[in-house]
């Protein structure tokens, strides 16, 4: 069973990443999207965040403001995660995913290298694994060392599917209307407590429950 699963998994890491990017691709195209940016976006480096349950679409949305910059997106060492990772590479994100053996620590050294370098810097503060729609310190830490603007990147639309998944991923169906939503956020002087109420609170103002 275990040689089977992992010849499974080596198929799937194949097939699925330009399968999930041509999906993502035609969701863009065949949606008629309408930004709403609050702030000015400049193109200077950034951290950009965005809910797990909305990767569909948020990367495209960042790739659409950003479009050549180098960038860099923290992602799971799960399986799931490396699919993800092999997409994201597609859009020329570079994933960091650090060590099964140091984890979580060797990811931010690393993500404090990609910023340190001139990278965007790509989190999703409620991930990998939830709970859904609550920040980490772990995105505001590199924010707040860096004193980098912060972009959030929500969407809206009036048809689509969720998953019955942890952070209840969100399709949207085709052809729909789809609004993206990009604030510009500063969280200079303001202690973690604070910042992570900040955030949460301007990102749930835009986002599919």
């Amino acid at each position: 069973m275990g040689k089977r699963r992992d010849i499974t998994r080596t198929i799937a890491k194949v097939i699925l990443p330009p399968l999930g990017y041509l999906l993502m691709r035609f969701y863009w195209y065949t949606s008629k999207k309408t930004f709403h940016i609050q702030g000015e976006i400049t193109q200077k480096q950034g951290v950009i965040v965005c809910w797990h349950g909305e990767l569909l679409l948020s990367p495209q949305a960042y790739r659409h403001f950003h479009k050549t910059q180098s960038a860099s997106g923290i992602i799971s060492r799960h399986f799931d995660g490396e699919i993800i990772a092999r997409v994201l590479q597609l859009f020329h994100i570079t994933p960091l995913r650090g060590s099964s053996s140091r984890g979580a620590k060797q990811v931010l050294l690393e993500a404090f290298r990609a910023l340190k370098k001139g990278d965007d810097l790509l989190v999703t503060p409620d991930g990998p694994r939830g709970p859904r729609h609550e920040v980490s310190d772990g995105a505001l830490a590199l924010t707040m060392k860096g004193k980098l603007p912060l972009y959030t990147v929500n969407f809206t639309c009036e048809r689509y599917w969720q998953l019955d998944s942890w952070d209840r991923f969100v399709i949207p169906k085709p052809f729909s209307k789809i609004d993206f939503y990009i604030k510009v956020l500063h969280l200079d002087g303001m202690e973690m407590d604070e910042a992570k109420a900040y955030l949460t609170e301007k990102m749930l103002v835009h986002t599919i429950v």
